[in-house]
């Protein structure tokens, strides 16, 4: 007997090694707590899988019967949302996708090419309900790949996350990123009217799985001051109308939400947890706010001088970028700079015109000139997605025989030209090891560092919702309306107000049928991401831009055929293309109404305005470095055209 139980013992200390299982841990309650609720979610969506094979589609009472069932069924995934999105995403998007077909198109586009993922689950199912001629088959196929992903969840890969604290923090930080961005716009929840009591359940729901973890996890627990703030919250939200265009959105997230995010982030820091999971790939563990404009890395501004910490030499690299930016010597005829569409009174845009002129001086180019101030929070550069950085993007430019027409081999022969220039970046040279010359690598990295600068700046409604400074009625209402019945937030994401959503790994593309004129008589024949990756669901998609400073980047959409913010928010009023007769049959956006009413639309502009931010903008040189050719000593800062 002794031998046995020694053997016994012996394995079951290689087992709590193997698992992770620290001395002083006892993750019993906390595994539980998770298979427990899997189960539960297993058996209710098999149970749907089952009533749907057996009910005749046709009469009505049967949909009425698997509906009830399907929400039953989505009350008991979202006790497992809190697990699923962060343990494994791809698997997540087949038990609650919100699109039929997505192209992914994450951060990890920079070392793959995108790929075709086609969704599943509760949210598709709730949605095909609704059409008119419903196929058996179709329904069942979509709940029966909710019920195989679950597989995946039990799994050593996933449940071994279960043994250890630093997974439940960052499963806990996407958790209430998702509070703030995701959980209350109906993103995902196609029935308006469920998603207030599903965020009411699912709160419930995770104080049992904070209970479980604390049992567990004592050397490491939730603190008594983020349990206490989240009960608050817990009560807050009870209190709240069951309908979500009348739910708080703003005091939700300022008062609760963004300080359990703070809270969170500290013991983070104090645990000393450390990721594994390419979900936290882009995620600043330093910052204690969603509203940091360093939350998330989207682009190295640095470039090739990514190594460079010295503020001194990044002063001196800004400020030879600071010179290119104005130097049209960049250009094919030394006439145009980058400042000649990315004019910095214009917040970095062309705010004269719909599009900006082409080289030629004649033509003009097809797509309307984004602003460069936040770019550095895409993963994907351009308006289709085409470049992966920032430094391709600008190299691309410059060497476009529409738009600077340049080439790299004499844009680098008429820098080095200049002593000034040639001076600076030997010098700099040494802060780029392994780099034997001076590349058009160097030259790029010093643009875009120079350009990156400006978008560190915060609004007033940063300001607001991170307690500094009050935020107006109207600007507050029109924020609960962009989070809800405007359905603004469904596509443009807090903090940075992008397509770019928690995680913050991804990027959204939309088709939203943009005209090719305001009396809407064609589509516009842009084929926008398509151009990039052919498909089916990418013609004439487009990526979400940022709202910041949106008051000031006019003209807007790709082609800049809206003049003014009213004309923009009209079109989404009213179905976008769709809405107003065109015919986009892969528009994302909803082709309804939101029925906004005057004040309504006012309110939401009074709230765009508050993502003004409070940049501060410099002067252009007053000259430029002398060029040993002496045609190029002509040329004029920011250029001609």
């Amino acid at each position: 007997m002794k031998q046995v139980s020694a053997s016994l013992l012996l394995i079951t200390i290689i087992i709590l090694v193997a698992s992770g299982f620290k001395k002083g841990n006892s993750p019993t309650a906390y595994s539980r707590c998770y298979f427990n609720k899997l189960d539960k979610f297993r058996e209710q969506a098999s149970a749907l899988v089952a009533l749907i094979q057996a009910s005749d589609l046709q009469q009505p009472a049967d949909v009425k019967s698997i509906t009830s069932r399907l929400d039953a069924t989505r009350r008991s995934m979202k006790q497992m949302d809190f697990w699923m999105r962060y343990l494994d995403p791809s698997r997540y998007k087949q038990i609650n996708g919100p699109l039929p077909v997505e192209w992914e198109t994450e951060v990890f586009e920079k070392f793959e090419k995108p790929y075709r993922k086609e969704g599943a689950g509760l949210t598709l199912a709730a949605l095909y309900l609704q059409e008119d001629h419903i196929e058996k088959d179709s329904l069942q196929q979509l709940v029966q790949k909710a019920v195989d992903a679950t597989a995946t969840y039990q799994t050593d890969s996933v449940t071994r996350n279960l043994g250890t604290c630093s997974p439940f923090f960052l499963n806990n930080r996407l958790y209430l990123l998702n509070l703030a961005a995701i959980y209350t716009t109906g993103f995902e929840c196609p029935d308006t009217s469920r998603i207030i009591p599903e965020l009411r359940d699912m709160l419930k729901d995770v104080t049992e799985i904070y209970d479980a973890f604390n049992e567990g996890f004592a050397a490491t627990p939730l603190t008594r001051e983020y349990l206490a703030l989240y009960t608050d919250a817990i009560e807050f939200v009870n209190k709240q109308p069951d309908q979500y265009s009348a739910f708080d959105h703003y005091l939700f997230i300022k008062n609760y939400i963004n300080p359990l995010f703070r809270l969170n982030q500290q013991m983070i820091r104090a645990y000393k947890v450390v990721s594994k999971s390419f979900v936290d790939y882009t995620l600043n563990k330093t910052v204690n706010s969603i509203f940091s404009k360093a939350i998330y890395n989207g682009q190295n501004a640095k470039g090739i001088f990514l190594r460079v910490d010295d503020t001194t030499v990044l002063a001196e690299i800004e400020k030879v970028g600071k010179l290119l930016f104005y130097d049209p010597i960049l250009s094919g005829n030394n006439q145009r700079s980058c400042a000649s569409c990315h004019q910095p009174n214009g917040y970095f845009t062309d705010s004269v015109a719909a599009t900006a002129i082409q080289f030629n001086g004649r033509d003009v180019l097809k797509r309307n000139t984004p602003s460069l101030i936040n770019v550095v929070y895409n993963h994907l550069m351009m308006l289709d997605g085409k470049h992966i950085s920032l430094q391709d993007q600008t190299k691309a430019v410059m060497t476009n025989p529409i738009e600077m027409g340049g080439t790299e081999k004499d844009i680098l022969k008429k820098v080095l030209s200049c002593p000034d220039y040639k001076k600076v970046f030997k010098k700099l040279l040494a802060e780029t090891p392994g780099e034997t010359e001076i590349t058009i690598d160097h030259i790029t990295s010093a643009i875009t560092l120079y350009y990156g600068k400006f978008s560190s700046y915060s609004a007033p409604f940063d300001d607001a919702i991170n307690n500094v400074t009050p935020l107006a009625a109207d600007a507050k209402k029109g924020f609960n309306l962009f989070m809800s019945k405007a359905q603004c937030a469904t596509c443009h994401f807090v903090p940075q107000f992008n397509g770019v959503k928690p995680p913050y790994v991804g990027i959204e593309f939309e088709v939203l049928g943009v005209p090719q004129d305001t009396g809407y008589h064609k589509l516009s024949e842009d084929k926008g991401r398509y151009e990039v990756n052919p498909a089916v669901e990418t013609l004439h998609a487009f990526r979400t831009g940022s709202l910041r400073n949106m008051q000031h980047t006019a003209p807007y959409m790709h082609n800049g055929i809206f003049k003014t913010m009213e004309q923009v928010i009209d079109f989404y009023d009213a179905g976008g293309g769709t809405g107003k007769g065109l015919t986009v049959p892969n528009q994302t956006l909803s082709a309804d109404s939101l029925h906004l009413t005057p004040p309504e639309k006012k309110c939401l502009i009074e709230f765009m305005q508050t993502l003004n931010e409070n940049i501060v903008f410099e002067k252009p040189p007053v000259t430029l470095p002398s060029s040993t050719i002496t045609k190029v000593n002509t040329r004029k800062v920011g250029g001609i055209y």
